[in-house]
């Protein structure tokens, strides 16, 4: 049989070299040529260990989108601030924002994070400090729209390239066996906007100005993995619960705005990774992936990337048994959980892993994690997770 390839979401645990170096750069310590030379020695050391756990398809672990401080929350979305033009920073943290923000039937709001329905729901819980739930957060300034989007991170983009290429060069490795996440235009738009006249407005020069960085990142051979939890996890946030079919309009924006932003790109190498959100919550509110799937797979992506181990959707792998997949479309459900120290077995994995290959073949099919593991399990716990699913996904090949 064929062999259940591996892969990762994004995220993984940074060293300690490159978070002292990055503490460095923030205090004005380091020149630029040092942080550099470390930034290139860390993503060659994350991408030979990722190779040497077994992992197939690897990436930078997302080292290029560092942000100061030693923990390392929000990291997937903060890295656009410095790469869009027509924005201002303020001082305001996104999760400490109070403000109630209440939608109307057909004209969808997001509100704050401090009023999401789970966070009402388990508002003592979520203000715990003991709780676990968002415990040791870096405080984190956030931006607004002032001006018309711009993309003007060609430098940055392309420095995350470099440094991914040369690490999989020096594992004799080569871009086909990489990837680099970018921001989706509907995750951009959630930015607060004091410039564009619509919601709606928003998403669309967001997907203008990203479309630059997907090029970028397609054109040197490698796959970009846009990460979206824009579609699944923005049910939430929004207060009071819309309808579902409010809810679907709202995301179909954001997916045709995504797929004008993939024009011109090959779908083989485009996956689009659909997550629930990535804090350590009770998750009660999140939206059925019943509800969206089939709005989720009209994304120009051949790969589709989504949570399948944490406990609230462990259960929708049947989902996946009553669409109607096109034949090219490759799976690659979360196995192990970033949500959780427990590392899981890799015979679970196995058992996990069948239920999508009984479906599509082992070939459609390739292992993965929910989420980003990078700040949200201890390092140690993230690689041993790793290792738990490359051994699953060999299991799993040998039934």
């Amino acid at each position: 049989m064929s062999r259940i390839r591996t892969t990762h979401v994004g995220s993984l645990p940074r060293t300690d070299a490159l978070l002292a170096a990055n503490e460095r750069r923030h205090a004005g310590d380091i020149t630029d040529r040092e942080f550099a030379d470390i930034l290139t020695a860390s993503v060659d050391e994350v991408v030979a260990r990722q190779i040497e756990t077994g992992l197939d398809i690897v990436n930078e672990g997302e080292y290029g989108h560092i942000t100061s401080g030693k923990v390392d929350y929000g990291a997937w979305w903060n890295y656009s601030f410095t790469r869009l033009g027509g924005l201002e920073l303020t001082d305001v943290d996104r999760w400490q924002e109070d403000n109630d923000v209440r939608s109307e039937p057909g004209k969808i709001r997001l509100t704050s994070f401090r009023h999401r329905r789970d966070w009402t729901r388990f508002r003592d819980a979520y203000t715990d400090p003991t709780s676990g739930i968002l415990t040791h957060r870096a405080r984190v300034k956030n931006p607004k729209i002032v001006g018309p989007l711009t993309y003007r991170g060609q430098e940055a983009v392309k420095k995350d390239i470099e440094l991914l290429v040369h690490g999989l060069e020096a594992a004799g490795k080569t871009p086909r066996d990489g990837f680099v996440a970018a921001l989706s235009p509907g995750s951009c738009a959630r930015i607060p906007n004091e410039y564009y006249d619509s919601d709606e407005a928003v998403v669309w020069a967001c997907a203008d100005a990203l479309k630059e960085e997907y090029k970028a990142i397609t054109d040197a051979g490698l796959t970009v993995q846009i990460d979206d939890p824009s579609v699944a996890e923005a049910w939430d946030q929004i207060q009071p619960e819309p309808s579902v079919d409010d809810y679907r309009d709202f995301i179909e924006v954001r997916i045709a705005a995504l797929n004008h932003a993939l024009e011109g790109i090959p779908r083989e190498q485009v996956r689009f990774h659909v997550c629930w959100g990535s804090w350590h919550g009770p998750h009660t509110t999140d939206i059925p992936l019943a509800d969206i799937i089939d709005k989720v797979l009209t994304v120009k992506a051949q790969a589709f990337t989504f949570e399948a181990a944490n406990v609230r959707h462990a259960h929708e792998w049947k989902v996946w048994h009553e669409v109607d997949l096109p034949d090219d479309i490759v799976l690659i459900p979360g196995m192990v959980s970033h949500s959780t120290n427990v590392v899981e077995h890799p015979e679970l994995i196995a058992e996990r892993l069948s239920r999508f290959t009984e479906l599509v073949g082992p070939d459609r099919v390739i292992a993965s994690t929910d989420c980003g593991l990078g700040g949200r399990v201890h390092r140690d716990i993230a690689w041993a997770k790793l290792e738990a699913l490359v051994e699953g996904a060999a299991l799993a090949s040998r039934v």
